[in-house]
């Protein structure tokens, strides 16, 4: 299957010289705000502009990049507030000022053009994310507005079409990696939105979106021993389940100072694979996490060795829900391969991604043949997508009461590392889906608490800022600062629309 990837020449502002010398100057202190600039010339011409101009003495970088680009400007996240303006009102208002839309296919953008209107995060992500637009297509449903959820669908079955798969963002620089496959649930959102009829149009997106996740699965499933390609991940008894990956083996352009930096601290033979484990990660959503590593150190990131219990749990429910569908399309004998296929996965889920001694789902290492030991938040996604025994969902709330629950909801990790999806931060999705994971499998009062204290956070940081955070202190019942490898983001398209689904649902 093609991975879809673009020739990075064609984008002076990701690639090539003037791409390393306006990084390596320092030029921006976020790398991501040139890669999203867009050329006001062919991008040929910047070129020859540049490499006739750069040695002159008189030349000057900044004043070259102002002349040639034009430089985008973060995504407005507050509009103007009144002192009475609950949180209720804000997140209405911000439904407007989040939508953007992509039609345009500009020379030397990055941007990857979608039809319709599409709700971003903000902040400076400008452009569509893909596991972030299902929960905000959540807080769309709660909020009626099924147009731009109906939009959106419509936006990820179009990159499904053209690449084959759903890029993690509609840039260029994003071609080499998904994210979480949530496309299935968006759908789900849809049907309760306006029945069957609105998803039949893209189920068979949704199966191409599945091949292109089990892409050499037949090959390593005949494997004896442990094996991999790509995202399938080969295990004892022809077992086969994902991992994240990346087809790039290389500093992201969007990180380019980052990744540069961390690369100086391994042997040069060793950082191929340390930018692809980072670019894995940043699939999987949780950039970065010592989830993912062997140590303390973000160089012993490990995420393609890896079998990571949400992935695979998604990747179920993406398989229950064909098996649903594709006989309401015409297509039974397909429907009942999907049902056998998510009966194994479950199967091989409660085999490999249970902890017994911790009682608690947990990612699998495949290269070392036992649990990472890396006790986190992941451990909800079998019980929001169905994938847990009742037993093991009970065992798995105990813990996350006794264990995860803070003033301000559930802390992603019990570790403390300086990176953003670690203590003591808190993120919608993840409370998202812990919130609907419990309450499908009974434990509705641990489920109302969660949310309760979440939404409780969110106003009250509400209250105090004007703002919607991207991530919350759990612990301090703030703002999360000085987490991750860029400032905090303002907006915040997950987070509005896991605080208005929760807050319906109460």
């Amino acid at each position: 299957m093609s991975s879809g990837l673009f020739d990075y020449t064609n984008f002076p502002q990701i690639s090539g010289e003037l791409f390393r010398t306006v990084q390596g100057r320092d030029l921006f202190e976020d790398d991501k705000r040139f890669v999203d600039a867009e050329p006001r010339v062919s991008p040929d011409l910047v070129l020859e502009r540049y490499l006739s101009a750069r040695d002159r003495p008189d030349f000057e970088l900044a004043s070259f990049v102002e002349d040639h680009f034009r430089l985008p400007e973060p995504v407005a996240a507050a509009p103007d507030l009144t002192a009475s303006r609950s949180m209720e009102d804000h997140v209405s208002s911000l439904w407007g000022a989040l939508t953007r839309t992509f039609e345009d296919d500009a020379a030397g953008s990055t941007v990857v053009p979608i039809p319709n209107p599409h709700v971003v995060p903000g902040g400076r992500f400008r452009e569509m994310y893909y596991w972030d637009s299902y929960f905000t297509a959540e807080g769309l449903a709660a909020a009626d507005r099924t147009d731009l959820i109906a939009g959106m669908v419509g936006n990820i079955a179009s990159l499904i079409d053209r690449f084959g798969f759903v890029p993690l963002g509609n840039r260029a620089y994003y071609d080499s990696r998904s994210q979480v496959p949530l496309f299935y649930r968006m759908l789900r959102v849809l049907e309760r939105a306006e029945g069957f009829d609105a998803v039949a149009p893209h189920v068979e997106a949704l199966r191409t979106e599945h091949e292109f996740w089990m892409d050499g699965a037949d090959r390593v499933g005949r494997e004896s021993g442990p094996a991999a390609h790509r995202r399938v991940v080969g295990l004892a008894d022809a077992t086969v389940l994902n991992r994240y990956w990346d087809d790039r083996a290389r500093p992201r352009p969007e990180s380019y100072h980052e990744d540069r930096r961390l690369a100086e601290r391994v042997p040069v033979d060793d950082r191929p694979d340390l930018f692809r484990d980072v670019r894995a990660a940043c699939e999987s959503g949780w950039d970065f996490s010592s989830r993912w590593l062997a140590a303390d150190d973000l160089t012993t990131i490990r995420t393609t060795e890896l079998v990571p219990v949400d992935l695979n749990a998604v990747l179920f429910g993406m398989e229950s829900a064909l098996a649903e569908w594709l006989p309401k399309v015409g297509r039974v004998e397909a429907g009942e391969r999907y049902a056998d296929l998510a009966a194994d996965r479950r199967t091989a889920i409660n085999r490999y991604c249970w902890d017994p001694d911790a009682g608690f789902y947990v990612d699998h290492s495949w290269v070392d043949g036992r649990p990472s030991g890396r006790l986190t938040l992941a451990a909800v996604a079998p019980l929001f997508t169905g994938a847990a025994t009742n037993d093991r969902a009970a065992a798995v709330a105990d813990r996350l009461r006794e264990d995860f629950l803070r003033p301000g909801g559930l802390v992603t990790t019990l570790e403390a590392t300086g990176e953003q999806w670690d203590a003591p931060s808190g993120w919608a999705p993840l409370h998202w889906m812990a919130v609907t994971g419990l309450r499908r499998y009974g434990h509705d009062d641990l489920a109302d608490e969660i949310a309760d204290r979440w939404v409780g956070l969110a106003r009250r940081s509400f209250e105090e800022t004007g703002r919607m955070a991207e991530k919350y202190d759990v612990r301090t019942v703030g703002e999360t600062t000085d987490l991750g490898e860029y400032e905090p983001q303002y907006g915040f398209g997950w987070t509005n629309g896991v605080v208005t689904a929760l807050s319906a649902r109460r």
